[in-house]
Formats: structure tokens, C-alpha cells, sequence
């Protein structure tokens, strides 16, 4: 056997034997995926406690994973636009990736971590990069399409596949630092919210579109039930957009709504917010998942989206989805009269909040 031939099998079993230091994670875009997908986070960290791990994120949501003991560093994803793309590389190869885990199935994605030098590169098998990556699991399908499953699960299999150790009852998780819990707690003050409040949590907003959207005199409505039932603080919780569906809200009430769109929250500010809430009610929307994440209870109003996908973690949870031949359609706008979400009441929701409140012995 020529030497060259010899030396070069030498360093790829070398390669292929060597620990891995260096690893990177493709996180995916969506708030709540971020969430749902913590558990992977958390299984990488135990499985490799020595190893550095950075997370690749978009900007927008890094609030959501900073403070985490998961990862050493935290990237810019920014790999949509060439100059853009061109960055994310660069600072993606400043860690040396020896492993890189996608959790977004994009082509995009694939690219962005192959050209900053990831050695190997785990994530679904499916689309182009299928035939290329280091390994991964296969999505299960049937005649319909793709089988739903939840998307904990959904992630974890990447981690099974690659032979990882998997904590028992995997959950989400958040964390908030010292610094970050005093400033959330300087926040409600301003707002007028104080330790020995009663606080519910209204999320009317859904940055998916308007069909995940229950109507804001619906909410209004809900506010007026709540306040004559619990004497309850209630917190009009919203996102970049919003404010319009906010003013509605308060508007409409007849009862005081803390309505927080003179200073909105970003998506880290929103953690201690949501863990100070007695009870969540929200649209399938991204602060869901934050409520479970800390033990929250909640109450989600579900329209036009598969609950087979979010269908984990649900002790705490109650889920209102009207039963149409419509849904799901995953539409982000309905082309019809949004029956989905209208036909949720409510006082159908009051009632839900107030069993999951005796329940969880929030009152």
C-alpha cells in the first residue's frame, strides 16, 4: 500500500477516534421550538460535560437561552442574506466544530454549519443534505406525509440516534439570572404589580399569523370573567406588533388590564414575567412554552395548528381546540370565518382557568 494512502487512513481513524471538544447547535427559529427543543441542549451537556458548546441562534432570540448552563457561547445566526452568511461562517469556524447537530431541517442550515468546518454533522435525514450528514434519524411517514409527533421527541430522536444518554421524562427548561429576576421584578413595579398580587397572564398575540389568534373582545371579555372571579391582576402581555391588539383589549374591558406595550418586553425580559404569573392563558404561541417550562399553569387556545406536536408536558396544561373538519390547516391566515378560534368562548375559558386554578391550588 503506497505510504500516502496509508498516512491518510492513519488520520482519518485518528480523527474519527479523537474526543470531541468543540460542538455546535443549530438551534431552530421559532420561540417555542427553541424551548421545546431545551432538552437536547441539556442531553448534549451531560453527555459531553467537557466539551465546549455553542449554540447558533437568530438574534432575535438569544434572550431565550442566555443565562443557560448548557453552552459556552452564543453565535449570531445570520446566514440569510451573502454578507450575512459570510459572518455566521467566520464565527462559526473560530470554534473549530469537531460535531454539529441541526435541529432546523433547511438546506440553509446545513450549508452554514458544513461551511464553517464542522467536522460531523447530525440532524434529520431528509432533503438534499440526507445523502450527506454523519448520521440522524429518518422521519416515520405514512401515505398522508410526515407522522406528527412531539417535538421534544421529535428532537431527542437526533440524540438517540447518535447512541446519547437521555435523562428520564425529558421537560423544558429556562433559567434567569440575579441580575435579570431584579429587573423583571423593577418591571411589574412600574406597572404596578407587587409581590402579593393575584396575576393571570393574557398572550393575544402569535408571531406564526392572525389565524392563531383568539379575538381580542374575546379577551377583553375573559379579562372582565377573571377579574370578578379571582380579584386577579391582569397581565396584557405583548410582543413587536401588538400594541393594536393590546389597545383593543384594554379598550374594551371593563375591569383594569396591565397593558405593557408602552414598554415591551423582549423575548428574555418575558421569562421572569411569565414565571411570575399565577396562571398563563395564551394562543399556541411561544409563552406557552415558557409556562411550562417554569411550572406554570396554562391554559392554550388552539386554532388552526396539530396539537400532536406540542401533545407533552401537558399536567399542567389545558388545551382548548374545537373538533372541524377544517383543522388543522396550518394556515397563518384564515380564509374563512376563523370558526377555529371563535367558537372558543369566553366563558368556557373562564371556567377552564378557574378548574386548572383549584387544581393547581392557585386559589
Amino acid at each position: 500500500m503506497p505510504d500516502a494512502l496509508k498516512l491518510t487512513r492513519l488520520i482519518k481513524k485518528k480523527m474519527k477516534n479523537r474526543p470531541v471538544q468543540s460542538i455546535l447547535v443549530r438551534c431552530p427559529n421559532w420561540v417555542g421550538d427553541i424551548v421545546m427543543a431545551t432538552p437536547v441542549y441539556e442531553c448534549l451537556r451531560n453527555n459531553f460535560p467537557d466539551a465546549r458548546i455553542t449554540a447558533l441562534i437568530r438574534p432575535y432570540a438569544k434572550g431565550i437561552l442566555e443565562d443557560a448552563p448548557w453552552f459556552d457561547s452564543i453565535i449570531d445566526c445570520n446566514d440569510k442574506k451573502r454578507t450575512g452568511m459570510r459572518e455566521t461562517v467566520r464565527q462559526i469556524r473560530k470554534t473549530k466544530p469537531d460535531m454539529a447537530i441541526l435541529l432546523p431541517n433547511s438546506l440553509r442550515a446545513y450549508t452554514t454549519v458544513l461551511r464553517g468546518g464542522a467536522r460531523k454533522i447530525y440532524g434529520y435525514r431528509r432533503n438534499v443534505q440526507r445523502f450527506f450528514l454523519s448520521g440522524g434519524p429518518t422521519p416515520k411517514r405514512d401515505e398522508n406525509g410526515f407522522l406528527p409527533l412531539p417535538m421534544i421527541e421529535y428532537y431527542l430522536e437526533i440524540c438517540r440516534s447518535m447512541g446519547l444518554e437521555i435523562q428520564e421524562n425529558p421537560k423544558p427548561a429556562l433559567y434567569i439570572s440575579p441580575a435579570l429576576e431584579k429587573a423583571g421584578d423593577e418591571y411589574l413595579e412600574r406597572f404596578g404589580i407587587t409581590a402579593g398580587d393575584l396575576v393571570v397572564g393574557l398572550n393575544p398575540g402569535a408571531k406564526f399569523g392572525s389565524s392563531k389568534c383568539w379575538p381580542p373582545e374575546y379577551f377583553a371579555k375573559l379579562a372582565d370573567l377573571l377579574h370578578g372571579e379571582l380579584g386577579c391582576k391582569i397581565l396584557l402581555l405583548v410582543g413587536p406588533g401588538e400594541e393594536g391588539i393590546a389597545q383593543q383589549i384594554e379598550e374594551k374591558a371593563t375591569v383594569p388590564v396591565v397593558n405593557t406595550s408602552s414598554d415591551i418586553a423582549d423575548l428574555a425580559m418575558l421569562k421572569p414575567l411569565i414565571k411570575r404569573c399565577d396562571l398563563l392563558v395564551t394562543n399556541d404561541t411561544g409563552p406557552r412554552h415558557y409556562a411550562v417550562a417554569f411550572d406554570r399553569p396554562v391554559v392554550v387556545l388552539m386554532g388552526p395548528t396539530d396539537s400532536r406536536y406540542t401533545a407533552s408536558n401537558l399536567d399542567k396544561t389545558v388545551v382548548l381546540q374545537k373538533t372541524m373538519g377544517c383543522v388543522p390547516c396550518h394556515l397563518k391566515t384564515c380564509p374563512d370565518e376563523h370558526r377555529c378560534m371563535c367558537e372558543i368562548t369566553p366563558q368556557e375559558v373562564c371556567e377552564a382557568v378557574l378548574g386548572l386554578c383549584r387544581k393547581e391550588s392557585v386559589i
